[in-house]
């Protein structure tokens, strides 16, 4: 092999290759989350946070429960990663959880002691909540 500026040894590229291969392995976990991985984890947030928020939800002109709800919506929210539509946690707002895709009626959203809102509204103030918890980590 040539010797210069630009030239390099094969024992050098390897030596180069295991040391990325253990930075990479050192470096934190919430540093390698891909922007995917971070909305998948927003949206899983949403939905467990309709879960447990014990907030009526409706759908179609029908009441249910929270524990409805979040089946309902994680359903959603599986078809739409098995066919590669994942998105945005915003994404996920917009196109499943403010409104029924088959009749297009809006989602509402009832709390204790809060009034009846839009779901997309609720959802909205549910991520800005998640985010805000994330960054005072």
């Amino acid at each position: 092999m040539k010797t210069g500026l630009f030239s390099t040894k094969r024992s050098d590229v390897s030596i180069a290759v295991v040391l990325c291969a253990l930075l990479a392995c050192a470096a934190p976990a919430s540093a390698q989350q891909t922007p995917a991985a971070s909305a998948d984890a927003e949206v899983r947030a949403l939905i467990a946070a309709l879960g447990q928020s014990g907030c009526r939800f409706q759908r179609n002109g029908r009441w249910h429960d929270a524990a409805e709800a979040q089946s309902h919506l994680q359903r959603k929210y599986d078809v739409a990663r098995k066919r590669g539509r994942e998105g945005t946690a915003e994404d996920f707002i917009e196109a499943a959880a403010s409104r029924s895709m088959l009749s297009g009626k809006a989602y509402r959203v009832v709390c204790p002691g809060q009034a009846e809102r839009d779901a997309g509204d609720w959802f909205r103030e549910q991520l800005s909540l998640t985010r805000g918890q994330r960054s005072a980590r």
